[in-house]
């Protein structure tokens, strides 16, 4: 038998790596996703929708999406980045940061849909339980599920505090007190989830710092100090902050830019029958004069 040499192509290691090149990134958690996205077929095309929380090193991103066959649909989102519009210029990633851009991405939803005006959600944050229920002589409530995507979802995860921001602003989305801070021994409490809602953890700890280490705080609030927020301010600029959201949730338009005005040619004028007779005639004349 000759000998058979296996070549050790591309393919012949594609072959023992994982399915699926975004689960291989570690991007896609095709299991949950599935969980998600995948309709029973006796629901004729009924969209399952889905409240997607993504975090990245400086923003918060909230999106109301459902899956076809082709990808993704979004129809809402909103953006942590959009708080310096209402307010709020500084901690665009922190707990409350999350709960304000649930808030906005809800309220956002809601107000194209045309059910702002049934469903206004827990209108002052305290913290406590609080489920969207169907009003009589109106439409159902919009329903989503929390897609956390690759995140832990350890007790006092930001993920949960978007979801509490979206369920606050009128979204019914199925979930549990058990991972909000403030939950511990099988007990809630509600005080505890309203002070990070209201950024009191960081109003702690910047009163804390500013007390022992003013230098300190000078430098790693200095941000805050520019904006002018001291830490007995955060409350009550998180309140304005709600209250402009719901005010008017809808992103505002962009300015009109008027179209490109592409270069036009030159292009040389039609001549008529008798133009063109005399252009021969010239043409004629003018070799007719070249001395051979």
């Amino acid at each position: 038998m000759p000998f058979l040499k296996v070549v050790k192509s591309r393919p012949y290691y594609m072959r023992l790596q994982t399915k699926y090149r975004r689960r291989r990134d570690g991007q896609t958690d095709y299991r949950a996703r599935k969980a998600l996205t995948v309709q029973a077929k006796n629901k004729y095309n009924s969209p399952r929708y889905r409240l997607v929380v993504r975090f990245t090193n400086r923003e918060v991103i909230c999106q109301i999406v459902y899956a076809k066959v082709q990808g993704d649909v979004t129809m809402a989102s909103a953006y942590s980045r959009e708080l310096i519009r209402y307010g709020m210029p500084v901690g665009l990633n922190n707990y409350a940061a999350a709960y304000a851009t649930g808030l906005l991405c809800a309220r956002r939803l809601l107000r194209k849909l045309g059910l702002d005006k049934y469903y206004k959600g827990q209108e002052q944050a305290n913290g406590e339980h609080f489920d969207v229920m169907e009003v009589p002589d109106a439409p159902r409530p919009f329903t989503a599920l929390l897609d956390v995507g690759l995140r832990r979802t350890t007790t006092g995860a930001k993920v949960f505090a978007a979801m509490k921001g979206a369920v606050d602003g009128g979204v019914n989305i199925p979930h549990s007190d058990s991972r909000f801070p403030g939950y511990k021994d099988d007990k809630f409490d509600p005080k505890v989830l309203r002070k990070y809602i209201y950024g009191g953890h960081v109003s702690n700890y910047m009163a804390e710092m500013q007390k022992e280490d003013p230098a300190k705080y000078a430098k790693k609030f200095s941000r805050y100090v520019k904006a002018g927020l001291k830490p007995a301010d955060l409350e009550a600029n998180y309140k304005k902050l709600h209250a402009a959201i719901r005010a008017k949730p809808e992103r505002p338009a962009k300015p009109a830019t008027p179209a490109p005005r592409f270069a036009t040619v030159p292009r040389p004028k039609r001549l008529n029958a008798a133009q063109r007779a005399e252009r021969v005639k010239a043409k004629l004349a003018k070799y007719a004069a070249i001395k051979v």
